[in-house]
């Protein structure tokens, strides 16, 4: 039996081997991220407060989004196998740690929880780096929509280990998967280079003088897509992580059932990537006008969520909501970071994202932590639609060319 034809382009094969090993990579990172929320049920059921609960995800994300702003630069000096290796090691052991020592000190458990929001920093930067010096630009978005569709599956992932294991349970097992993958990524990382699949250190700012980067970002609409970053991580991440506890407390489901739903429900979220990429296809691979109409639909769905109190359909509407959101932030992550590997900066302009993406997700959790109680579930709804239909307003085109 012959090989495919297209295995037979060595570009595309290249793809395929580094973006198989990131995507698999960044399931496990994101299997790690989304244990915590999707636990938090019967942490709480098992005597943590709310307290607890969002203290140590604002911790956590704050460790994670100063980590991508630290390990982002970083990640544009150091081999990606470093990185990406130490960065998953690092995490499982505080993750470990982490699950062994909430029920004795909660102060400790807190420390921890955020050096593993630090370590799981090191990851993604050097993986958009490394995928997009080492392929055609073409199949970096490919690779990037593998390791995005990848981030969306820890969710359910999460939501499947949170339904059958105890809370101490599940945080082991994402030790056991973080652990085996920084084992596995160190190995076939350093076959790939032996192999020249993968180089390092391929572009490089083309001038050097004070600033140059700064003013080359600026036109490539970095404030815009900066923007872009705070709203859709408020929704992405934060919204999500409290996805659980909504549906307990303000639709009325049991802890394991709640677990459940979350997992049939980020399930579908996940393939939020490739709705969105459809959708961009079809517009003429016109990213401004994809998302503003991404965010159009989230504010729409959102108000409806206010409006429809039939738990399905509450259901349905909020993951809708969060979908569209997604499909705004994968154009961010899919296309645009990608695309700037030619200045040099992949890695840095990605953890800046990120960080300013996590950045404002860990403040949207700190707030959303009392919201419950202050302004009710209704509140907090209409403050979810309230930051989408900023985005609405920064996804208008106040320009007519647009970046494709």
């Amino acid at each position: 039996m012959k090989n495919p034809k297209f295995l037979k382009n060595q570009s595309v094969v290249n793809a395929i081997c580094i973006g198989g090993l990131c995507s698999v990579s960044y399931l496990a990172v994101y299997f790690a991220k989304n244990i915590f929320s999707a636990a938090a049920p019967k942490m709480l059921a098992s005597g943590f407060d709310e307290s607890f609960i969002g203290t140590a995800s604002f911790v956590y994300l704050i460790c994670y989004a100063l980590g991508q702003l630290i390990n982002g630069r970083i990640g544009d000096k150091i081999k990606s196998r470093y990185m990406i290796s130490l960065g998953l090691l690092l995490s499982g052991i505080t993750n470990f740690i982490f699950a062994n020592v909430a029920s004795v000190s909660e102060t400790a458990a807190i420390v921890f929880y955020g050096m593993t929001g630090y370590f799981l920093s090191m990851i993604y930067g050097s993986i958009t780096k490394v995928v997009a010096e080492n392929t055609e630009l073409v199949y970096a978005t490919r690779c990037s929509m593998g390791y995005t569709f990848a981030s969306f599956i820890g969710s359910p992932m999460a939501g499947v280990a949170a339904a059958a294991l105890t809370w101490q349970g599940v945080f082991m097992s994402s030790t056991a998967a973080l652990g085996i993958m920084a084992i596995v990524c160190f190995a076939v990382f350093l076959v790939y280079e032996k192999k020249g699949i993968v180089k390092y250190n391929q572009f490089k700012p083309q001038r050097e003088e004070k600033g140059y980067g700064v003013k080359v970002l600026i036109k490539r609409q970095i404030i815009k897509f900066t923007f872009i970053a705070i709203i859709t991580g408020v929704i992405r991440t934060s919204v999500v992580f409290w996805m659980p506890t909504y549906i307990t407390q303000y639709l009325g489901f049991a802890p394991e059932t709640s677990a459940s739903v979350f997992t049939v429900a980020t399930f579908v979220i996940s393939f939020t990537t490739f709705i969105a990429i459809f959708i961009y296809e079809k517009l003429g691979r016109n990213m401004d006008k994809t998302i503003l109409i991404m965010f159009s639909l989230s504010a729409v769905f959102f108000a409806l969520t206010y409006f429809v109190r039939q738990p399905a359909l509450n259901i349905i509407l909020l993951v809708l909501g969060i979908m569209a959101s997604g499909g705004s932030a994968t154009m961010l992550y899919s296309r645009y970071c990608p695309s700037l590997c030619d200045t040099g900066m992949v890695s840095s302009v990605t953890g800046y994202i990120d960080f300013i993406s996590y950045m404002a997700a860990a403040m949207a959790n700190k707030l959303f932590a009392g919201a419950p109680s202050a302004i009710g579930w209704n509140g907090l709804i209409l403050v979810w639609f309230g930051v989408v239909a900023l985005g609405v307003i920064i996804a208008l085109p106040y320009k007519k060319k647009s970046i494709n």
